[in-house]
């Protein structure tokens, strides 16, 4: 049976709320933990947030959609759902939109296939940015544009690319890699419309003041939202 679209049952005085100025704040899955353990951890710091990614490369489909029901059951809204790269499993199970990487099809495809969608694509450079804007993607994940312990191995982008890459589109892009509630309003000077945190949340030792701080952050310094 389908699910529909509701609002969260969660308490909103666990996080503070932001501001309606404030940026965007997106928490992407680490591939670490199980799916009762992300629900548990998400149901407390969803009220802020505004998206949740399912990025889990090891998942299969029907884990996919198992996961998603915990999280709606939690009181994750639908619309606050975002599936990395399986658009079927977003459009079948009404979430928020779908994460495409490189190894996805293009946002024209998807869009072609399921209009509902809210469309972000991972992108690591200008030229693939402009690229999946003028395919129609709705957003943007730039990165890595600090060190992350992630990709120890590569090099960060940095600010300078992050506000190049915000200057070549016309649709908002968040910044991903190496983000701090310390560097966030950096990230926002630099243009950027918001923010994606893995382990910055999800793997902290107390998630809810983490994701406090990040709030606190974006209220200081973004002005656009996704």
């Amino acid at each position: 049976m389908l699910l529909k679209r509701v609002s969260g049952g969660v308490s909103m005085d666990r996080v503070q709320k932001r501001d309606e100025n404030s940026g965007t704040f997106h928490i992407i899955s680490t591939g670490q933990q199980t799916p009762e353990n992300l629900a548990a951890i998400t149901e407390q710091v969803i009220p802020p947030v505004d998206a949740i990614h399912l990025r889990e490369k090891a998942w299969t489909d029907k884990q996919m959609i198992q996961a998603i029901r915990l999280l709606h059951a939690k009181g994750v809204p639908l619309d606050k759902i975002i599936i990395n790269h399986h658009a079927a499993v977003a459009h079948i199970m009404h979430t928020k939109g779908v994460q495409l990487t490189h190894n996805s099809v293009d946002a024209a495809t998807v869009r072609r296939s399921y209009s509902e969608l809210h469309i972000g694509c991972s992108v690591h450079s200008a030229e693939e940015a402009i690229y999946a804007c003028n395919q129609g993607a709705d957003y943007l994940i730039f990165g890595h544009v600090f060190e992350t312990r992630s990709k120890p191995d590569l090099k960060p982008m940095g600010l300078e690319e992050l506000r190049n890459v915000v200057q070549q589109v016309h649709i908002p892009v968040l910044a991903i890699g190496g983000i701090t509630a310390e560097n966030t309003p950096d990230v926002m000077q630099a243009g950027a419309s918001g923010i994606a945190v893995l382990s910055g949340v999800l793997l902290a030792d107390k998630p809810l003041e983490k994701a406090a701080a990040y709030n606190t952050a974006l209220q200081k310094g973004g002005e656009r939202r996704v």
